[in-house]
């Protein structure tokens, strides 16, 4: 037997169908559309999405590329550093080593002036040995240079000094400076001379007789004394020391 089937039927108005209709055949039109449409703008923003993603791929290579070239900066900048250090160390050393030999050399050269001062010194007590020191081309050079040494001399001592090493080779060279100072200025011709071409020697004793305390460097200031006093001999040696307008109240204050 044959089942039977039953038909249901809705009663709906011509002009609900009608626009049923209508709507229906809207949206079978429009929705491909749409969609499409949709989809069109999914696929930009993802196109849009990888194009933005490969810039940042970019940037990140771009970065590690600069990364690396800092670092690579670093390193030299690091190895520059260290070499400038050894540089520097091996600099320092060497002067070191420079200053070591410069006071070897100074010492070994106040030794030697001491020494030879200290001869001559001796040997310009004699009158032939004075005319002929004063008559060679360096004589005047000679006292510049005593007048220089004397001066450093002087500004060497510290300001709380209350004895002199007698023994120093330092003090034993201007005192033979000094020495043969007063040996020369005993002569007539070595007063003319000191008076005449080297009048320098003579300020430069005047003042430190000035500058150095009572009880320092006594038989130094005895020895300008006495080379003044020979010069003073001279009568324009008498009118040249006079003419110092400091030296005969200091005078007076050291034989007091």
């Amino acid at each position: 037997q044959k089942a039977e089937t039953k038909e249901e039927f809705v009663k709906v108005r011509r002009r609900d169908l009608e626009r049923l209709t209508t709507e229906v055949m809207q949206l079978r039109d429009f929705l491909p559309k749409i969609i499409n449409g949709d989809i069109l703008g999914t696929f930009q923003k993802l196109d849009a999405i990888e194009s933005n993603m490969e810039k940042k791929e970019e940037e990140i290579e771009e970065l590690k590329m600069d990364c690396e070239h800092f670092r690579a900066r670093l390193e030299t900048a690091q190895a520059d550093c260290m070499r400038e250090k050894k540089e520097k160390l091996d600099l320092r050393q060497q002067l070191n080593e420079a200053k070591q030999q410069l006071l070897q050399q100074a010492e070994y050269c106040t030794e030697m002036g001491a020494a030879v001062c200290t001869l001559l010194w001796g040997v310009s007590s004699n009158e032939e040995a004075v005319k002929t020191l004063l008559g060679g081309s360096k004589a005047v050079k000679f006292f510049t240079i005593t007048a220089q040494t004397m001066e450093s001399f002087v500004k060497s001592l510290s300001e709380d000094m209350k004895q002199q090493d007698l023994d120093s080779d330092e003090n034993q060279f201007v005192l033979a400076l000094a020495g043969i100072v007063t040996n020369v200025a005993a002569l007539a011709c070595g007063r003319e001379f000191l008076v005449s071409s080297s009048r320098e020697l003579l300020d430069t004793m005047m003042h430190l007789l000035g500058d150095l305390k009572p009880g320092v460097c006594t038989k130094f200031k005895v020895l300008m004394l006495m080379s003044l006093y020979n010069v003073s001999i001279n009568l324009r040696g008498l009118k040249y020391i006079s003419e110092n307008p400091g030296f005969i109240p200091l005078l007076w204050w050291l034989l007091n």
